[in-house]
């Protein structure tokens, strides 16, 4: 039945419901030869006929009755794709994939949480990387939409911003520069810095910021991937790091990590939301981009306004 069309199961259905092939070629407007022709064609290729001739008119045969299943399960099918289709332009619904650098994990899913409150009928993809991943993703068209804080410009791409993005040093809460103030970069000299890997882009802030100071005299003591093993690293008392403010909120919260007063810091950044300048977003994308933008700032973790004085660490 490859070359059934969806004019011969109307065709079907018309005869089915007005019992005569006159009244049925009225309905669609064809003349009765031409429905006859039709529904002929049809049992050709069945192999069966789909009519019995009855004093009141014309009958289904087993034959017909399954092909009127069919038809039933089409129109069933296409009414849930049009719901479907309804609810995507209202972006109600649908699919959104979102690249996430790794530092922004630690406030992301509570942006998408908010977002999802309102719209419960789209489904989230989220992907976590470092930011030379997430740029990929995004060149390759494998997410919609990225938060980062340094967007890509080796392709055209459209960003917005949506809030502050604070880079500090931290240090254990018992560290011998733990609560004095206007620390210089000189005096950080001999400290063991723990740093992410290359490509990101924490690193290249910590290279820009310890450019002709540290990266000449320091002993870099951890070449990691990770936020948290930095932080446990520091939390153990092994170095110091130059980190992203919103991904040790919570520890220098409950006195685990301490801030540093650095002359120059906290660096103040920017976080985006960014897509590909090419990519036509979805209704459902396009109402997630608009509530990063407005809301995804009171999503953002608070740091303390002043470094903590020095002090034992929180139990």
């Amino acid at each position: 039945m490859r070359n059934l069309s969806l004019k011969q199961l109307q065709a079907v259905a018309a005869i089915a419901r007005l019992g005569t092939m006159t009244r049925a070629a009225q309905e669609l407007n064809v003349t009765p030869a031409a429905l006859t022709a039709r529904i002929k064609s049809i049992e050709e290729e069945a192999g069966l006929p789909l009519f019995d001739r009855t004093s009141t008119g014309l009958k289904p045969t087993d034959a017909g009755r399954e092909m009127l299943w069919a038809i039933d399960s089409i129109n069933t099918v296409l009414e849930t794709c049009a719901e479907r289709l309804k609810t995507l332009r209202g972006g109600s619904g649908g699919r959104v994939a979102i690249g996430v650098v790794s530092t922004a994990k630690y406030f992301a899913p509570r942006i998408i949480a908010g977002f999802v409150h309102g719209h419960p009928g789209v489904e989230i993809e989220l992907v976590v990387g470092n930011r030379g991943a997430t740029v990929e993703s995004l060149r390759d068209y494998k997410v919609d939409i990225a938060i980062m804080g340094r967007p890509p410009r080796d392709f055209p791409i459209a960003a917005d911003v949506f809030g502050p993005h604070p880079l500090v040093v931290i240090a254990p809460p018992g560290h011998r520069l733990a609560g004095r103030i206007g620390i210089t970069r000189a005096e950080l000299a001999e400290e063991a810095f723990l740093v992410r890997e290359y490509g990101s882009g924490t690193r290249s802030v910590f290279e820009e910021f310890m450019a002709g100071v540290l990266i000449r005299r320091a002993r870099l003591g951890i070449d990691s991937g990770s936020n948290e093993t930095i932080k446990q690293t520091v939390i153990a008392g092994l170095g110091i790091a130059l980190i992203s403010g919103h991904t040790v909120a919570s520890e220098v919260e409950a006195r685990r990590l301490v801030l540093l007063d650095v002359e120059g810091l906290p660096i103040r950044r920017d976080w985006f939301v960014v897509r590909r300048a090419d990519k036509v977003l979805s209704p459902a994308a396009q109402a997630f981009w608009s509530y990063t933008v407005q809301e995804g700032a009171g999503w953002l973790p608070t740091l303390p306004l002043r470094p903590a004085r020095a002090g034992r660490p929180a139990a």
